[in-house]
């Protein structure tokens, strides 16, 4: 038993003793962007009004609504489309756009959209991936609560 307390008492003493080790790993600052690490990243990435992303987030719900769901809610346009962030995570990270837009669907309600364009997040690898959510309607909570978990 004493000597139980003696060990403790000695290895209590010597980490009150030991000087903190840094934390590993270079700041922020000192890591260089994406694009100067991986050959494929350019930087650019669509703008949020971009015809071809909206599409796809037209065309993705109403095939999510009417495959899984069984339900004939669908997209008509969008209205007040605005950027939210732009490479939000840091620059070394894969170059994203953060978007928020209110959709007009076809059952006269007017939902926010948020979606994410990121670069080369497309079919395997290749041309800009989109990720959406619109509110209210995440029935899975894929990016709960409410949606925020799609956004920066």
């Amino acid at each position: 038993m004493f000597r139980r307390v003696v060990a403790m008492a000695a290895t209590s003493l010597l980490c009150a003793l030991t000087p903190p080790v840094a934390a590993a790993g270079p700041s922020p600052a000192d890591t260089p962007p994406a694009e100067g690490r991986m050959l494929p990243y350019t930087g650019i990435v669509p703008a949020c009004d971009d015809g071809f992303a909206l599409a796809r987030i037209q065309r993705a719900f109403s095939d999510q609504e009417s495959d899984y769901w069984r339900s004939g809610l669908a997209i008509e346009s969008f209205v007040g489309v605005r950027e939210t962030g732009l490479r939000s995570n840091g620059a070394s990270y894969i170059p994203r756009r953060y978007c928020r837009a209110r959709a007009l669907f076809n059952d006269g309600l007017e939902r926010a959209v948020v979606y994410e364009l990121g670069e080369d997040l497309g079919l395997i690898g290749m041309g800009f991936g989109v990720t959406w959510c619109v509110e209210g309607l995440d029935r899975n909570h894929a990016f709960s609560p409410d949606c925020k978990a799609a956004g920066p």
